[in-house]
């Protein structure tokens, strides 16, 4: 039975490879009405809190316009900081089963998606995910212990990167649209596996 944890699921979680069970972590717990799709939901805020679930529980976990509002680094007082978005990395690690999967989509820089937002904190580039990624593992000077391999890492529209493998014609036109009239490869994508 495969288990999946959506991160910042709010009241409707993403389950992107279609697990048995989708549990939910987010910084507000959603209201009775919404609680039906979840086996299981925890309260967290996770730029100062690791996701509050066991090692090696989940096949896999999908962060779907959320990585974008995880700081890059929280100061405690004058002498305590952590390195949230790697603490982040690190928990996503921990959590995974071995070969589990992260599904993560976020705005991409310099398109005004990645900016828009006032809770935007975290900006995400083209290459930031080889920080995470074999061969590179560049995070680890900054405290990051784990290994992903790289399965896919593509800048679309958030529409097309949502839309299954193999869709066809539609999704390819809609892209070459956005290329042309530069008004739509907004997002990122990154699939990565544990290592």
């Amino acid at each position: 039975m495969m288990k999946h944890l959506d991160l910042g699921c709010g009241h409707n979680p993403h389950n992107p490879y279609n697990a048995d069970q989708v549990f939910g972590c987010d910084i507000i717990q959603p209201d009775g009405a919404h609680t039906a799709p979840f086996t299981d939901f925890k309260v967290a805020d996770l730029a100062f809190e690791n996701i509050p679930f066991e090692d090696e529980t989940f096949d896999s976990i999908s962060a779907i316009n959320f990585l974008e509002h995880i700081p890059r680094q929280v100061t405690f007082g004058r002498l305590q900081t952590r390195n949230s978005f790697i603490e982040l990395m690190n928990d996503i690690h921990r959590v995974l089963k071995p070969n589990g999967r992260l599904f993560a989509i976020s705005p991409v820089y310099p398109h005004s998606d990645a900016f828009t937002d006032p809770t935007h904190v975290n900006f995400i580039t083209r290459f930031s995910h080889r920080y995470f990624v074999e061969p590179h593992l560049t995070a680890s000077q900054y405290g990051f212990t784990g290994k992903f391999k790289e399965i896919n890492v593509v800048v679309d529209a958030p529409t097309n990167l949502m839309m299954q493998p193999g869709s066809g014609l539609r999704k390819i036109g809609r892209r070459w649209h956005r290329l042309l009239f530069r008004e739509g490869l907004s997002h990122i994508l990154w699939e990565f596996e544990k290592v």
